[in-house]
């Protein structure tokens, strides 16, 4: 069976099918998403960290926390409605940074794919075009 990559539309296409540019074009296409998605990755650990410290500080004795809300105001909590608000937050975080390695881990096969594709195709045309350069394309 060809090696087939899933478009947007949900239909399979196969791979081996496609000319070069295109296969590259793919290939450049899911490098950018793979890298997108690697740095959001890493965005939210980092947020995720700051969280942590932040639960970390509570415990070591801050007797009342402020926490900015997103309208940009503060609001005082007591450390364990604090502690309980940051938890969350990282508990909210690490179930996004699972579903968020599944998405990577699955771009990066497709990638893999479509490399060992176009590094097949291209060994392919090689070996053909220095076939035709020597046989003369069997016309004779």
């Amino acid at each position: 069976m060809a090696p087939t990559e899933t478009q947007s539309q949900g239909q399979p296409v196969n791979l081996s099918s496609l000319p070069i540019p295109q296969l590259t074009s793919i290939k450049n296409q899911l490098t950018q998403e793979l890298q997108h998605l690697t740095n959001s990755f890493t965005q939210l650990r980092a947020a995720q960290t700051k969280f942590r410290d932040c639960i970390t500080s509570i415990r070591n004795g801050v007797e009342k926390r402020e926490k900015r809300e997103g309208t940009g105001f503060y609001v005082e909590k007591t450390p364990p409605a604090a502690q309980l608000f940051y938890t969350s937050k990282v508990d909210e975080l690490g179930k996004n940074l699972k579903d968020l390695e599944k998405i990577v881990q699955g771009k990066q096969g497709s990638l893999n794919v479509v490399e060992d594709v176009l590094r097949q195709r291209m060994i392919n045309e090689s070996t053909t075009s220095s076939h035709d350069a020597k046989g003369g394309g069997g016309n004779g």
